[in-house]
Order: C-alpha cells, then structure tokens, then sequence
C-alpha cells in the first residue's frame, strides 16, 4: 500500500500538616493558582509529579495564571458559542496549552536547564506554528494538496514540538512510540517482513494527515480533550476552590470516621467522592491522602497498609462516574454509544471496586482490633449543613441536565455556574477573584493531558491509516486461541507494560484501539453458543456457516448443548463469524459487546496505578506515608483485586446491560465473592480463620464469581455468609470473655 500524494481521507500544596487551607476569596493572589494550588488538584490529572514542573513566584506565576484564565475562558466561551469550527477549536486549545507547558516543563539537556524566557520563546514559536498550519487548510487545497515550505515548516514544528512537550511533561515512552510509528508508516514498515509490512506513504502525505487527518493531532481524540475532558477538568476545579475538597473530607469522616476501621472506610469514601470532581487517581491520592494516611497511622493500621488503601481507592477514582479520568468521553466517541450512557453503568461497578477495597480494611481492623476516629468529629447534618450545598447542588445540576438530555459540555457549563451560585450558600463565597484562580487552576490542571491527548492521536492515526489494529486483533484471537480469559490476560499483561510508561488515558486509547475489536469478537461469540446451545439461532445466519460445513443447516435447527457449541464456534473461522454477528444478533447485544470490550480494557488499564514495577499511585501514596516505594506497590496491588475481578464480570455476565435484576445480582456476586477471597488472603473475617476455613473461603469466592453456575453461585455465597455469621459469633464471644476477664 503507498500513496505518493497526500490527500483528505482521514478528512499542589497539601493540605492538612503540609500547607495552608484554601485561602478565602480575596486573600489569594492570581499567581495561587499556578505555584500552589488548591486542596491537592494543583497536579495535573495524569499525576505528574512537581518536581518535574519550573516554580513560577512572583510576575512569571501571576503571568503564566493570566494566560491560563484566558485560555480558560476561551474555552468555555467556543464551547457554549459553538461558532467556532472544531478544527480551530483544537488548534487553538493545543495552542494554548503548547504555550503553558513551555513555562511550566523547562527544557532540560543534561544539567542544563533553559530559563524561561528562552522556553517562551519555544512556547511562542509552536503556538504560532500550530494557528499558521490550522489556518492553512484552504490554501493546502487549493495548491492541491501540496505543502509549500512554509507550510512544510509549520506542520514539522507543530509536530515536534507535541512530540518534545509529551517528552517533558510524561517522559520518554510517549515520544519513542510516536517516532516508531511514524517511521513505519513513511519507510520503516517496508522493511519489516510477514503482517506488519506496510510498503509506505511519501512524507508529504504523513505530515498532512498527521495534521488534519480525522485521527490525527486535531481530530477525534483532540476534539475530545478541548471540548468534554477540559470543560470538566474546569468543573473540577471550580468545585476545589468553592471548598468541595474540605467537604468530601469532611462528610467522609462523619459518615465512616466512628466504624471500626473508620480511618480506613474516610480514605476509600473520600477518594470515591473525589473521584467525582478530578478522575485522577494521583490528585486523589496527594489530595486526601495527607489527611486520611496519617490518621489511619495514628489509629493503628501499619504504614504501608495506609498507604497502599489510599493508593487502591485513589485508583478507584478514574472508574467512578462522570469523569472516570477522561474515559468515558474517549470510550463514547470510540464506540458512538452515548456518554450519560455509559457513565450510568459505570456507577455500580465502581461502587464494587471500592467495596473490594473496603473490605480488606474491615478485615486488617478486625485484626488489630482497630476502632473508629478518636477525635471529636461533625455530624454529617453538620457537614451537610455548611458544605454541601457547594458540592451537591452543582453534582445535581450536572446530573440533571445530562439526564434531560443536553450534551455534556452544555451540561458542564452550566454546572460551572452552579458551583459560583451554591457558593454563596456556604462562607466560602466564591467573588471574582475566586473565579479568576478557578480558571487558572482547571488551565494548569490541563496541561499534561492536553498534549497528550494531542501527541497520542499521532499514534491513533498511524493504527487507522496502515490497518495494524486489525492485525494486532486477529494476534490476539490467534494467540488466544479463541478463549476469552486467556484474551483478557494478555490484554491485562499488554495494559501492564504500556502503563509502565504511559499515563491511564493514553494506555487505555492505545490499547483499545488494537485489542478492542478482537475482545468484542469474543464476547458476541459467547453470545452465539448460548444460541446455538438451545436452538435459537435465526435461520438467516446459518448460511454463512456452510461455507465451513455443508452439513450446517441440519445441525443448528436443533439444540446442540453449551460444549458442542463451543467446539463447533471454535472450529469456525473469524471472518464467517463476523458475517454471522450481524445476523444473529440483536443490534442491543452488539452493543452491548462493544461496551463489554472497552470497559474491560478500560479497568485493566488502570493496574498500573498499584502494579511494580512502575505505579505512581502507589508510590505518592508511599512518599505520604514513608514507606518502600515497592513494598507499597506490592500492597496497593493486593488490595487493588477488584480491578480483575469486575472485568471477568463484565466479559461473562450482563452487569453493564441487563435488567435491573440481573445488574444486581451480578453486584451481589462481585460483593460477595470479592469478600470471600480477600478473607482467604488475609485469614480473617471478623475472626481469624483457620487453615480449612480459608481454603472453603477461597474455594467459596471463586465459586461466586465464576459466571455461568447458577447453582453454584447460590451454594457458594451461603458458604460465604455461613463463614461470616459464624466469625460474628465467634467474635462476640471473644469480646464477651475479655469483659469479664
């Protein structure tokens, strides 16, 4: 395949010990929001670390937060007007955001490290590039495709300069993938023998796709970055400076601080409640953590222990409805399925995988006979009383409006507007000034994904252009000879290795893009052997069979049994598979697969959080805490199981698209077995478990969770809550004998 011309067919400062609280409006200036932010979310959301980032005091702070607020603006301006065109949209957003990562990311080369105005200058030049070649795109045509060298220059400068910023704010690893791909596509894939040879296109024609491709720079995954994840990364940040962080804080330990292991319950309620407003598992972690880490210290759960429940529920963070760190606005244009969607099944998975987490709490506090806060704590009234309205009225105002039907940016801005409104409702009363450093905070917070979500589409484009993703699938469908848990394995190993060097959401894009094809195949083949099990197959989609086996016809009209279904789809080759899906099954299964596929890619992507050897989630949380990097990582990633567990769930049973009834039992199932396996890893319930006990325990769980046994299933959960009624009594005749000892 080549082609020779180019053408259109791609068309922050703690809190807490660690610093001050958020200052009341008009005590604060402008520069707060770029050298300390607010309540944590002063990270940006994929979590890079401040040490990577140039201090700006003084006028450079209160310049850089200057052109951060009218960046801002801009955006919410262009996304409620709707007047600009979306390819200027997202050429001025990564404009914008090219800009301010000069300032905020120096150039280093070994010990030299640029001052500023020389890094401005390099801002300024790929700023002015990137509105140059978006500007352009008439006179391109108009030349016939062809780019003139200045032209030629602005389109490498942009390029390189989203290659260069993606180095400096997320490392390596991004930029190494984006030149090999790029490579491949113009000679490198000439040179490489079997499937992944690509003959190559001129450079010219990589350059211009790259640019304005629909996959490219500025198209699906840009627009997605400058319109739904900025809009609510702004809404985040608005919700941080009107107090919401205290609140969540707050409500958390009036609800959960008295139970036993209440320390531990405030982190994971906490970092669910956070991840409503940031989706980043590292700004929940640096942002509840240095409150929920030492107090779980102080009640007695082992450091590491601490550190590792703030760093698996701060994963949590990225799976919990509406912002889910990005996701769910890449998974909804990925699969055209609608967002509100798509965030109203997500809902009650999430609130198992905090579950999970939660029970590994109860049990390590059973343990060490761990009680609740010691210090005098509100009521949730009280809470409720004198923070919520800022963090209540706007999570309904925006939930109302998508529920209503209106679209999430249009949501999102008016729900922007409803935390300056609630504000006055509570003492933080946000005026302009606190507006000002709203804006300037959700701009910085914005930086690192919206380069990257720029760079990455380098990469998407390359998939879509030579068809690789394709390839790739089949790898996978080969590879795994057709079994659906050996596929979702190697996909977890793969989202491993990729979350070593790239942040969730860019982990997530990659990997759906090869893999998702191949995992929804799968699941609408298990669709098909329960039709062929009992007979239901219509009649018009077993034609396509007899090009595999004259005598088909005869053998589905009758029930064949779930294992003769299995071999006999088994036997079949993919391509007259595809040809059946469409035929067979209803339009609601198909989409019900395709969501299957990328929610499942989605949860695993984010093992990388708490999984060694690289796991920043972990590692902030262990920074807090004091404790070995690794040996945390270790502890996060026992503690993190939910994040395995729930998408074997989603790949065998309808939890993201049945009946209300089945969703719950499925919930049930994920509960309950959850608790039974982390009881079997810890040897304790609500009293130790002995040897026998915790091999029923695991045996049990397993049972629960393995789908497709109903029977089982029933059996194994009485076990389970058998075990659990029993160390409930056992535990009160331990605490009975203490009394009157």
């Amino acid at each position: 395949m080549s082609a020779d011309k180019p053408d259109r067919e791609a068309g922050a400062a703690p809190r807490g010990e660690a610093g001050p609280a958020t200052p009341p409006d008009g005590e604060a200036s402008l520069d707060t929001a770029a050298a300390s932010s607010p309540v944590g979310l002063g990270k940006d959301m994929e979590g890079e670390s401040e040490a990577h980032m140039r201090s700006l005091p003084g006028w450079p702070g209160r310049a850089f937060a200057a052109i951060g607020i009218l960046v801002s603006a801009f955006h919410i301006w262009a996304n409620i007007d709707g007047r600009v065109s979306m390819l200027w949209l997202v050429g001025l957003h990564f404009a914008g955001f090219a800009f301010l990562a000069c300032l905020r990311y120096p150039l280093k080369i070994g010990r030299f490290v640029a001052p500023i105005w020389l890094d401005a200058i390099i801002g300024a030049v790929i700023a002015g590039s990137t509105v140059f070649i978006v500007g352009s795109e008439n006179a391109i045509y108009a030349q016939g495709v062809h780019l003139s060298p200045e032209h030629w220059a602005a389109a490498i400068i942009t390029i390189l300069g989203a290659i260069e910023l993606t180095r400096r704010t997320t490392g390596p690893i991004i930029p190494t993938m984006i030149v090999l791909a790029l490579a491949y596509v113009s000679f490198l894939g000439a040179h490489i023998p079997g499937v992944f040879r690509f003959a190559g296109l001129s450079f010219e024609t990589v350059i211009f796709r790259s640019i304005f491709g629909d996959d490219a720079m500025f198209g699906t995954i840009g627009r997605i970055s400058a319109t739904f994840v900025f809009m609510f990364i702004l809404f985040g940040a608005f919700l941080v400076r009107s107090g919401a962080g205290d609140f969540i804080i707050d409500l958390a330990r009036a609800l959960a601080g008295r139970l036993v292991g209440g320390p531990g319950f405030v982190a994971v309620f906490a970092s669910g409640l956070t991840g409503t407003i940031s989706g980043s598992a590292v700004a929940n972690t640096v942002s509840t953590g240095v409150i929920t880490i030492p107090l779980m210290k102080k009640s007695g759960f082992p450091a590491r222990f601490a550190a590792g429940v703030e760093a698996a529920a701060s994963t949590g963070g990225q799976l919990m409805p509406p912002i889910m760190g990005a996701g769910a606005f890449v998974m909804a244009s990925n699969t055209q399925i609608p967002y509100l969607d798509i965030v109203s099944v997500a809902a009650l998975p999430a609130i198992a995988y905090f579950l999970t987490v939660a029970f590994f709490v109860r049990i390590e506090a059973k343990k060490r006979n761990i009680t609740g806060v010691d210090d005098e704590t509100k009521s949730a009234w009280q809470v409720l009383k004198t923070g919520g309205p800022a963090f209540l009225i706007p999570v309904a105002t925006l939930l109302f409006l998508l529920i209503k039907g209106f679209t999430p940016v249009y949501a999102a801005g008016w729900a922007i507007l409803s935390v300056v409104l609630a504000s006055w409702l509570t003492k933080n009363r946000m005026g302009p000034r606190a507006i000002l450093e709203a804006l300037a905070l959700g701009a910085q917070n914005m930086i690192m994904t919206a380069v990257l979500l720029i760079a990455v589409g380098l990469i998407v484009n390359v998939i879509a252009m030579t068809g690789i993703g394709n390839t790739f699938s089949l790898m996978i469908s080969d590879w795994s000879g057709g079994n659906l848990l050996i596929a979702l394995a190697l996909i977890a190993l793969a989202s491993l290795v990729l979350g070593m060097g790239l942040p969730v959401t860019a982990a997530y894009i990659v990997l759906a893009t090869l893999s998702a094809p191949a995992l929804q195949g799968m699941i609408e083949n298990g669709y098909l052997v329960d039709l062929l099990a009992h007979g239901t197959l219509p009649e018009a989609a077993r034609a396509p069979f007899m090009l595999v086996d004259p005598d088909a016809m005869a053998k589905l009209a009758a029930p064949m049994g779930r294992e003769a279904a299995e071999k006999f789809i088994a036997a079949t080759p993919n391509e007259v598979l595809q040809l059946v899906h469409g035929q067979a099954l209803d339009p609601a299964l198909v989409t019900a697969a395709l969501l299957s596929a990328h929610m499942i890619i989605f949860w695993l992507s984010q093992d990388s959080n708490v999984t060694p050897p690289v796991c920043l989630t972990a590692f902030a949380a262990a920074a807090i805490a004091r404790t070995p990097h690794m040996a945390t990582g270790l502890t996060a990633w026992k503690l993190a199981k939910g994040l395995y567990i729930v998408p074997i769930l989603f790949a065998y049973t309808p939890f993201l698209y049945g009946s209300v009834p089945q969703i719950l039992l499925v919930f049930a199932q994920a509960v309950i077995g959850s608790y039974a396996v982390g009881a079997a890893f810890e040897g304790h319930m609500e009293a130790p478990l002995n040897w026998p006990l915790r091999i029923l325990a695991a045996i049990a769980g397993v049972v629960v969770l393995w789908p497709g046994l109903p029977v089982a299933t029933a059996i194994g959960a009485a076990l389970t809550l058998g075990l659990l009624a029993w160390t409930v009594r056992a535990d009160r005749r331990s605490a009975a004998a203490l009394q009157t000892a």
